[in-house]
């Protein structure tokens, strides 16, 4: 009763302590399937299963490849041209040639009209014969000249305008080959008349 006054307890707050963050789940949230699984579900037919109704479908596509090709040629959309014939270095290859006259267009004509003459005068004649025959080795050299000269000059021309790493192999082959054929049978047609050399 007389004793001493107690002290109330003391409080002491506890300590607030940041409870670490709750890692948060990894993972996909599946089980990672089974390499059987796996290799089943990526796995394509390499044959389709109807053949035929395959082989039907791309005949028709290239198909009407082939023709949207051929009317491009025809009417000049290099959008739609085989890749041979797009760009401006084939392109003016192309014109180069149509405006010029070359030997080689000139050829299968030529040696179509040799060839009936050595056959009408093989017996009655066998002179004619020779001398058409000579006359026809003649003309295809003559005419391998034209083009080697028409290549030269054209080479010179290409390479002062697109620069010699601009030019694409095979260009001297597809040059020659349509220096060598008809000119109403060369595709894609002709642009240019005789005369109307590019710039």
């Amino acid at each position: 009763m007389f004793g001493r006054k107690q002290d109330p307890p003391l409080t002491v707050d506890a300590p607030v302590v940041d409870e670490p963050p709750q890692p948060t789940p990894s993972g996909k949230g599946r089980p990672t399937p089974k390499r059987k699984e796996a290799e089943a579900r990526n796995k394509r037919p390499l044959v389709p299963a109807d053949r035929r109704a395959a082989a039907r479908e791309a005949r028709a596509k290239a198909r009407v490849q082939r023709d949207l090709e051929y009317q491009a040629m025809r009417n000049g959309d290099e959008r739609h041209m085989p890749a041979r014939d797009r760009g401006p270095v084939r392109r003016y290859v192309r014109d180069s040639i149509d405006a010029r006259w070359n030997l080689g267009e000139f050829f299968l004509p030529f040696a179509a009209f040799c060839l009936v003459l050595q056959l009408v005068t093989a017996i009655s004649a066998p002179l004619v014969a020779e001398i058409s025959l000579v006359v026809l080795y003649a003309y295809i050299v003559t005419a391998m000249f034209d083009v080697a000269m028409m290549w030269r000059g054209l080479k010179k021309r290409l390479v002062a305008k697109f620069g010699a790493e601009a030019l694409p192999r095979g260009l001297a082959m597809y040059a020659v080959m349509r220096a060598f054929q008809l000119r109403p049978m060369r595709l894609p047609k002709p642009r240019v008349q005789h005369g109307q050399h590019p710039a």
